[in-house]
């Protein structure tokens, strides 16, 4: 049996009916994109150095 173009399966959810197959289908989990962490991180010069400065300015 060919594919019925209901267009479910090109959609962005991880969960959809198929009704070739009259089931539910769950995408594979392992697609899910991760987070992008891309902000100020301890250990890191410029943190640090930013750190250092802005807990003088606190001080005095």
């Amino acid at each position: 049996m060919e594919c019925l173009s209901c267009g479910n399966c090109k959609d962005d959810s991880t969960l959809y009916y198929c009704p070739k197959l009259n089931d539910f289908v769950i995408k594979d989990c392992n697609q899910a994109k991760e987070k992008n962490r891309s902000g100020w991180k301890k250990g890191r010069p410029e943190y640090e150095n930013r750190r250092r400065k802005n807990k003088k300015r606190e001080i005095v």
